[in-house]
């Protein structure tokens, strides 16, 4: 059926007509994108104007005019109709019977209405009292009616719009800087609001009105195409969800794609992110041209009081070689060559960062359509001026995007653009890995005091993720890449080697101090053997920590800063050669040893809760006080059963384990057994926390076998069903047998969840193996735990066996 019978038959048939050729229509394949926006928008005009003509019979003075999206033809399949009903006020009755013969029949079909009926006066002055109304205003578009009537609005808006602009635009600037605030960056974001978010449509409508003010306009090229994908990207989504959603939920994101004809979800969000970068970066281009114009506004006229009438020169302000500061912005010198210096981008970008000033649209595109290559390898100064671009701090960002949106990053670094916009679909992970990079890059230049080779820090930093774009372990794959990208940019063999290794082994120290045993040597030798440095040691300590500040608030604390420093002092020790081979236990604090002694002499255990808000000693703090939950220390007589018991002692009481520790302590002289030592750090998942004493009731009770942690966990979970949500990844438990001499490592990864730790305890001690320490680590939604197991004898697991207590662990956790 071609689009004139789709038409035909809804002026035929009425209200159900429309219904049968609006579900037509929508279910097309052959028609998608802005032809089937439009052809709704055309279909729902002929029986808005069927309604409207039936309804206004001998009524002059009145027309119905679409706003918004529908005014500008973009109704996507579940859009809103804005209508608003114009009239000259000379027959408000008969208006009132016609807006009922209208807005009825639309409510009939199920459809959203947002409507009004006023006077032109009436509507001009709304829309001065209401900017939102205003912006609805700008795309007004004649249905039916007074046609006279409808365009005399639109031009009295559009002068009303263009006089006030100098006010209403600074208003309109705060109600996007707001939005985003609420909503978040849509290039960042797992479930992006198409519409609310900065970069979404939402932005897009704002730059149509910042354009028709007159004052300033945003940079055109490829805004219409990110506009479309966003509104094609919508529309998916309505026909996938049947609703009128601006959410890009993840359950929905597959089949949006597939809506789409795109290969998967990635492929879907990677779309949308740059849709979403190219409408951020020409707003904020455009808003800083705003900012610009009016301020140069209210200087003009006392600057032409003072110099008598004639046109001030803009001054000019030198940074570098072929770089200047005008009027706040950073442009090319006027004998500026591109075509000659190839150095240029990477300087000018250097200069704006260093400055804290934005680089300027045209000084960016002049450099993009005519500066050279870079030859290979790059001459030295280009290095450097990528280093300090890199080391800059929280400006290198905007400058980096005013280079990446023309280009100009991919061909200075060609393997960058396998990460651009690539989504992390990782809560942990704030950001893509293009600008996951760059924050790591902005947080390890606050660490150049702290290394004797702040460049290869801030280089490894910018390319520690670069893997992420192949196949396979990115630290492998990334370690490849690292060693091409730094022997182009110059470095010398040596260095090539130190940031290849940096790459490799980013996540070294961070997995292996919160997941292994540091008092084991082997723990430690391997960590040395990996490094092999003092020097690549001290970056690699500096690249983990800028790593886990860049990736999110969940990846680092004060806490885990102590455990890598801890490993960082030991692996240190190793590579210096001051280290014995044989184990040797770390000595009890005051406190734990006290514990310990009280709970060897009373045969129970003993415990002791301390809220935590200062770092650990032998820490420096790093800026305000942070909370680290509450340590909750317990002694109890080494004897089986202690893991399951204190951790469902502490799922019964909602406590949720952050980080824990369990190790054996052993008794000074003329003390008869040993103790188990747990050092875990809790916080409540409801209200305050549970008194010590109800604790170690619940505890000793537990040990005794006299309370009933399965049955009690298995009636709370019945109780209170979990909600529906996004289905986790499997549990995965995998055995390192090299990672100790004295136990078998067993690490567990799995999504977190009440009770996961004392179902694991429980699946150990049901394989009558020993847990010798434990080391638990919370990371987001996600749960990484590393135990150290032996045999009845205490010896290490034989392989097979060890893949047998796997295997079980993996069924337990999948049940």
């Amino acid at each position: 059926m071609t689009g004139t019978d789709v038409q035909k038959e809804a002026e035929d048939s009425g209200p159900s007509g429309y219904a049968a050729a609006r579900l037509r229509l929508l279910t097309e394949e052959a028609r998608s994108g802005p032809p089937r926006r439009a052809a709704l928008a055309e279909l729902t005009d002929d029986w808005l104007t069927g309604l409207f003509a039936a309804g206004a019979e001998g009524l002059r003075g009145a027309s119905l005019v679409a706003v918004g999206g529908y005014g500008r033809g973009e109704l996507s399949p579940r859009s809103d109709l804005d209508l608003l009903l114009l009239h000259d006020g000379s027959d408000i009755k008969a208006v009132a019977a016609l807006a009922d013969r209208l807005w009825y029949p639309v409510w009939d079909l199920g459809l959203d209405l947002d409507h009004s009926v006023r006077t032109p006066a009436e509507a001009r002055k709304t829309a001065g009292e209401d900017l939102k109304v205003q912006l609805g205003l700008l795309d007004a578009r004649h249905i039916a009616g007074d046609l006279g009537l409808t365009a005399s609005l639109r031009t009295a808006v559009l002068a009303d719009w263009r006089n006030q602009a100098p006010k209403r635009l600074p208003e309109l600037q705060e109600l996007c800087a707001e939005r985003a605030e609420r909503q978040g960056e849509l290039q960042y974001l797992l479930e992006p609001d198409l519409k609310e978010a900065r970069g979404g449509l939402r932005d897009t409508t704002a730059l149509r009105a910042v354009a028709a003010s007159w004052l300033a306009d945003a940079p055109r090229e490829g805004l219409a195409d990110a506009r479309r994908r966003l509104l094609d990207v919508r529309d998916a989504l309505h026909l996938a969800t049947g609703r009128a959603t601006d959410r890009l939920a993840l359950q929905e994101q597959d089949q949006v794609a597939a809506e789409l004809g795109l290969l998967d979800a990635d492929t879907l969000l990677r779309q949308v992110y740059e849709a979403a970068r190219l409408v951020s970066y020409a707003s904020d281009v455009t808003w800083r041209e705003v900012g610009r114009v009016l301020r140069s506004r209210a200087v003009r006229p006392r600057l032409r009081a003072m110099l008598g009438g004639g046109k001030p020169t803009a001054e000019r302000s030198p940074l570098a070689e072929g770089v200047v500061e005008q009027d706040g912005e950073v442009v090319l010198a006027r004998a500026a060559r591109p075509e000659r210096d190839p150095v240029l981008p990477l300087r000018a970008a250097a200069a704006a960062a260093q400055a804290g000033l934005p680089l300027s649209l045209h000084a960016v595109r002049r450099l993009a359509a005519t500066v050279r290559p870079l030859p290979t390898p790059w001459p030295a100064e280009a290095r450097e001026q990528l280093v300090t671009l890199l080391g800059s701090g929280r400006p290198t960002i905007e400058v980096w995007e005013a280079l990446e949106a023309e280009g100009l990053i991919t061909r200075l670094l060609p393997d960058w653009e396998r990460v651009r916009c690539r989504p992390q679909r990782n809560a942990v992970h704030l950001w893509t890995v293009d600008r996951h990079l760059i924050e790591t890059a902005v947080r390890a230049s606050e660490f150049t005091r702290r290394v004797s080779r702040p460049d290869l820090l801030l280089v490894a930093a910018l390319l520690h993720d670069i893997g992420k774009g192949w196949p396979g372990d990115h630290s492998v794959a990334g370690e490849i890449i690292a060693k091409d990208v730094a022997a182009r940019i110059g470095f010398d063999r040596h260095d090539v080697t130190v940031v290849a290794t940096l790459v490799r082994h980013h996540l070294l120290l961070i997995d292996t101090a919160t997941r292994r045993d540091l008092e084991d040597p082997a723990t430690v030798r391997s960590v040395a053997e990996a490094v092999g440095s003092q020097g690549t040691l001290e970056l690699l300590h500096a690249l983990t920590e800028a790593d886990a500040l860049a990736t999110g608030p969940a990846a680092w604390s004060s806490w885990r800063g102590s455990l890598v420093a801890d490993l960082v002092k030991r692996v240190s020790a190793v590579l210096a050669g001051d280290v014995p081979d044989d184990p040797e236990e770390a000595a009890p604090t005051a406190e734990q040893e006290r514990l310990a002694l009280e709970a060897a002499a009373t045969g129970s255990p003993v415990l002791a809760l301390r809220a935590q808000t200062e770092p650990p000693a032998g820490q420096e703090p790093s800026g305000d006080p942070e909370p680290l939950g509450v340590e909750l220390l317990i002694a109890v007589p080494d004897q089986p059963g202690v893991l399951p018991a204190v951790a469902g002692v502490l799922a019964m009481h909602r406590l949720t384990v952050r980080t824990a520790e369990l190790r054996s302590l052993h008794l000074p002289d003329g003390v008869d057994g040993s103790v188990l030592l747990l050092d875990w750090r809790v916080a409540a998942e409801y209200g305050s926390l549970p008194q010590a004493a109800r604790l170690r009731s619940d505890l000793v009770r537990a040990l005794d076998g006299s309370l009933d942690i399965a049955g009690r966990l298995a009636e709370r979970d019945a109780a209170y069903p979990r909600r529906r949500g996004v289905v986790a990844p499997a549990a995965r438990v995998s055995v390192h047998p090299a990672a100790s001499r004295l136990a078998t490592v067993i690490e567990v990864r799995s999504q977190d969840a009440p009770g996961l730790l004392f179902r694991i305890g429980r699946a150990l001690e049901d394989a009558s193996v020993q847990v010798r320490s434990a080391h638990v680590s919370t990371l987001g939604a996600n749960a990484v735990d590393a135990f150290y197991v032996t045999g009845p004898e205490g010896a290490p697991l034989p392989g097979d066996e060890a893949a047998s207590v796997a295997r079980k662990l993996e069924e337990t956790l999948g049940g």
